[in-house]
């Protein structure tokens, strides 16, 4: 819709060219093509409903109005009718922007809170579903804060978090970077991101079983082991992952269409970030080295070698580039990490403690997944105690003492915090999530006002958005 609210006198009588604008006493069809109507106030209202955009200019331009306002997209693939953005234009500069949310009503927090411990993780995988194990990994060390089992987490299974969480950063920046391109009309740049990150994905669904939502991450630990056969797999993909982050490189950071796109468009400087509470990307464009994984160390980050990769323009083209830059700073944590994992075959992926370990390791067979044979026959032929103690844990859960934690990770879009709450059941009084993607909207308006429309499809791409998580 567009709509245009006039300050000068009516304009009396038809014009003589059928094009133009008129105003008559007797009220018109509001949804009228490219006719006015008035509203109560005795303005002129114009909606734009289809015919020819310079028909709709000119009766504008006729009674001196020069702004309207339009809703715009959706233009961003996770965007599809729940980001509503309102702008109103001069001509083609953005005088005010707005964004409108809350169209998914997913419900994923107060779910969790009929859910047990465990169960949860089913649920906050799927906030920003193309970065589950972050949010898994987010909401569990909260619920081990609680437990106060923090540092009985066995290392193997940290240094497993870790080589998932920087897979499954790439793969989040591959889609910003394709999705990306895609809005800017270059479609190979989309094809050649969502390709190398399939490779990702065949190695998550070979780990957990699935592409994505995985509910792999649990509280005490991981769900399964990483294999031997599993770290081949990726180990044989490594180099192609490597040859297609660097064609990404060269088809985007030189050329000129894209830079003239980017360079000095969505500008947000240091202060505006503190101001707005910004974090990832965004932030370390105005060349501000701050990553979680660096400032507040969790899952032993602080004995890894790797750099904060940061930049000073302030605009997408940074942010762009800083996207590509940690890509390779992730496949180097991820390297040590598997070196890690070869070296400590065998070992456990879970806590020790019975009464929070999940009873059995999955084992992925030929339906894809499954709990492993061994705990089954137990339970099911030899212990009777065994199976008493897998129905207990299974279905009531373990209890978790009272009080509230928050716990933090660098997700690929920025901080990602969880506060929860116990009230000593085993389930959840409440579970609330810090999501950078809803946090770093609020930066649409300070990156679009004052540019171009074309330059707002840049800048909430340069966001990075993900709707899951801004309404969850």
């Amino acid at each position: 819709m567009a709509t245009t609210n006039s300050t000068d006198e009516q304009v009396a009588g038809s014009p003589a060219d059928e094009g133009a604008a008129y105003l008559d006493s007797t009220p018109t069809d509001l949804y009228a093509e490219g006719g006015p109507t008035s509203d109560a106030d005795g303005d002129a209202v114009f909606t734009a409903a289809g015919g020819d955009w310079d028909d709709i200019a000119r009766d504008v331009a006729a009674l001196g109005a020069e702004r309207i306002v339009v809703n715009m997209g959706p233009q961003h693939p996770s965007t599809h009718g729940v980001l509503r953005l309102i702008l109103e234009l001069d001509g083609e500069t953005v005088q005010e922007a707005r964004a409108g949310i809350g169209y998914l009503h997913t419900g994923i927090e107060k779910n969790m809170e009929v859910r047990t411990w465990t169960q949860g993780t089913t649920f906050c995988t799927r906030m920003d579903y193309l970065t589950p194990i972050f949010n898994e990994a987010a909401y569990c060390l909260s619920v081990e804060k609680l437990l106060g089992i923090t540092d009985q987490i066995p290392q193997r299974a940290n240094d497993i978090r870790v080589l998932m969480m920087e897979l499954n950063r790439i793969g989040s920046h591959l889609i910003a970077v394709a999705t990306g391109g895609m809005e800017l009309g270059a479609t190979t740049v989309m094809t050649i991101g969502f390709r190398e990150r399939e490779r990702l994905l065949r190695f998550f669904e070979a780990v957990s079983g699935l592409r994505m939502n995985h509910a792999y991450v649990r509280p005490g630990g991981v769900a399964q082991d990483v294999l031997p056969e599993h770290l081949d797999q990726f180990e044989e993909e490594l180099p192609l992952l490597r040859r297609g982050i660097s064609e990404l490189e060269k088809l985007l950071l030189e050329s000129p269409v894209l830079k003239g796109r980017l360079v000095d468009v969505g500008y947000l400087s240091l202060a505006s970030c503190m101001a707005l509470g910004i974090t990832g990307p965004i932030l370390r464009s105005t060349g501000l080295p701050h990553d979680l994984r660096k400032a507040d160390p969790y899952c032993g980050y602080e004995t890894y070698d790797f750099d904060v990769v940061t930049r000073r323009d302030m605009d997408a083209y940074s942010r762009l580039c800083i996207r590509l830059d940690e890509m390779w700073q992730s496949l180097r944590i991820a390297e040590q990490a598997i070196a890690r994992l070869r070296a400590s075959e065998g070992e456990p992926v879970m806590v020790a403690d019975k009464k929070i370990a999940w009873p059995a390791q999955l084992s992925v067979g030929a339906d894809g997944q499954g709990n492993s044979l061994d705990h089954i026959r137990e339970i099911m032929g030899e212990s009777m105690e065994a199976l008493i103690h897998h129905f207990k844990l299974v279905t009531e859960g373990f209890r978790v003492p009272p009080g509230q934690a928050y716990a933090a990770v660098e997700s690929p879009k920025g901080e990602l915090g969880v506060h929860t709450v116990s009230d000593g059941g085993t389930r959840p009084y409440r579970v609330h999530f810090r999501d950078p993607s809803f946090t770093n909207l609020q930066a649409a308006s300070a990156l679009s006002e004052g540019g171009l429309v074309a330059d707002v499809i840049v800048a909430v791409a340069s966001i990075d958005p993900v709707m899951g998580g801004v309404d969850r």
